[in-house]
């Protein structure tokens, strides 16, 4: 049951860190599993799932931490698993991975655009939005909602340590929107001149909490104080699975010298620690609607989405593991 070379080399390269971002792993992935299908040399259907099943494995453990991977692999092998149930023979077994793989990389790189075009339509003329850190879904809706002739202006937080609120605000006045850029902290003063609030996410769990670049918890929580609306922008390839089983996301805590330059702290006392986590969560009645590539759904929602696109509930086992 032979793994094809070319999915070895995928699997390498995301292994070794020469392919990473969310979306750019997930497609990955999922080309990964369309060659297998494509050059698999199984002569019947029950020799091609074992073939299917062991490459998924070894692309799943690469980056099994990495979200959008494991969501690449349940996508096409859900699919997959329903027809080979269902006693599909070879070809239409070969057939039904291939569609979804293509499926997925399609929607998958039409994914901004879609968020893009559902969010610009909650958006009003005139509105003042504040976003925070750097993210391609975010953006693309205030983007858009600018390229349709609504006047708008972006609020754009630092986004410290690593500063990626001056991506997003070099991005946006590139695009032609006005931008006001200011400290973290002065969210809260700027909030009351705010209509509504526009983020990004790097997972969504099961009840629809965000996790996201630290601070992010902090504006949605001011937001909510003052009547604001919070809208997330997310790939459905970033909604966790593992967290219907109760599993906690875990937040990545990043070099302390992002936060204090290395030459400075050397000189601290010992017994001063600096922490420096990722993200936090923002729990999900701090959110009114999440903007997906499938469209506009409430944080309750959520389970839906893992239920749909990855064929996932209690009790799951994956489908490279049957």
């Amino acid at each position: 049951m032979p793994v094809v070379r070319e999915v070895l080399g995928i699997a390498q390269e995301i292994k070794d860190m020469r392919i990473r971002g969310a979306g750019k792993i997930a497609r990955y992935v999922a080309y990964a599993l369309q060659l297998q299908a494509e050059k698999s040399t199984a002569k019947s259907a029950e020799e091609f799932w074992e073939e299917m099943k062991k490459a998924a494995k070894i692309l799943f453990e690469t980056r099994p931490t990495a979200v959008s991977l494991p969501n690449a692999l349940r996508y096409v092998m859900h699919r997959g698993k329903v027809a080979y149930s269902s006693g599909a023979d070879l070809e239409q077994l070969r057939y039904v991975i291939i569609t979804a793989a293509k499926e997925f990389i399609h929607n998958s790189e039409k994914a901004v655009e879609r968020i893009g075009d559902f969010g610009a339509k909650r958006i009003e003329n005139g509105d003042i939005i504040m976003t925070h850190c750097h993210s391609k879904a975010a953006t693309s809706v205030m983007k858009k909602a600018w390229d349709i002739g609504k006047d708008i202006k972006v609020i754009v937080t630092e986004t410290r340590p690593r500063w990626q609120g001056k991506i997003t605000a070099k991005e946006l006045a590139d695009h032609g929107i006005p931008v006001i850029y200011v400290v973290d902290s002065a969210a809260r003063h700027y909030m009351k001149m705010t209509d509504k609030v526009v983020m990004g996410a790097d997972s969504i769990t099961v009840n629809g909490a965000v996790i996201n670049k630290i601070g992010t918890a902090l504006i949605a929580l001011t937001a909510k104080e003052h009547r604001v609306w919070t809208m997330i922008a997310a790939e459905t390839y970033k909604f966790h699975p593992d967290t219907m089983l109760g599993q906690l996301v875990e937040i990545e805590m990043r070099d302390p010298t992002e936060v204090i330059p290395k030459e400075e702290l050397e000189t601290w006392p010992e017994n001063i620690k600096v922490w420096n986590p990722a993200f936090d969560v923002t729990p999900p009645e701090y959110v009114d609607v999440i903007i997906t590539e499938r469209g506009i759904i409430p944080p309750s929602a959520a389970i839906d989405i893992l239920k749909e696109e990855f064929g996932w509930a209690l009790k799951y086992r994956e489908p490279w593991e049957d």
